[in-house]
């Protein structure tokens, strides 16, 4: 195993740093629910003969893809990453091949793929929000916080869609609304989470039932229900 990089600078320097490996990191932050990886103790459990996925970008950026996300065959488990081989056919990504030396971050890691027989270890399942919505454009563009929502009965999505419509249905503020009119810009059905990733107020309301008014009260600075 002395031909495995054991640092990234170690890794950069013997491709020629022709690729950069991406720190998912500031994305989880931005994207808390919709973009999920396992647990630390999940990767604390991985061992050489397990997969683990990172996020790969080609240096210059003049590829069609700006990133592939590939697999790497762990051969090492270091104390701050995982040294191995790449165990992904590149799309577009020709300064990398299949066995490509590797050395991927731990914190930088982004799944798991457990070998035959390996078992992951237990950790709490997560609520994923892929069910769909419908918002103001304000709101998904960030140019505006929730302000109106309500709960109607869901019927936007279609017998082989693999997300429900939840029959959330999100509004900004007068002000947004106005400005998209301007725009030109209507609402869009999207998953419940990209509008959780811009204003995430409103989760302790996406159990409410069907009927229920929500309306932001500043003086409170809270969510107050409303009466029909």
């Amino acid at each position: 195993m002395s031909d495995l990089p054991r640092t990234l600078a170690e890794c950069y320097a013997l491709h020629g740093g022709s690729f950069t490996i991406g720190d998912p990191r500031p994305v989880m932050q931005a994207a808390r629910y919709t973009f999920f990886t396992p647990p630390p103790e999940a990767f604390a459990a991985v061992a050489a003969g397990d997969w683990i996925k990172a996020i790969f970008r080609p240096v210059p950026a003049d590829r069609k893809f700006d990133a592939e996300r590939m697999w790497v065959k762990v051969e090492e488990v270091l104390p701050d990453g995982f040294a191995g081989r790449l165990d992904t056919t590149p799309s577009d990504m020709p300064q990398l091949a299949p066995g490509a030396a590797l050395f991927v971050p731990r914190d930088w890691a982004i799944d798991i793929d457990w070998a035959e027989g390996r078992e992951p270890p237990d950790y709490p399942p997560r609520r994923h929000y892929w069910d769909r919505c419908m918002v103001d454009a304000c709101v998904l563009d960030g140019r505006s916080l929730v302000d109106y929502l309500y709960r109607e009965t869901g019927d936007l999505h279609g017998p082989d869609d693999e997300y429900q419509d939840s029959g959330w249905r999100i509004r900004g503020t007068d002000a947004g609304i106005a400005e998209d009119e301007q725009l030109g810009r209507s609402p869009s059905y999207v998953a419940l989470g990209a509008v959780l990733n811009r204003d995430d107020r409103w989760l302790h309301l996406i159990d409410e039932a069907v009927g229920e008014h929500f309306r932001w009260w500043d003086e409170e600075a809270r969510f107050v229900r409303l009466d029909d």
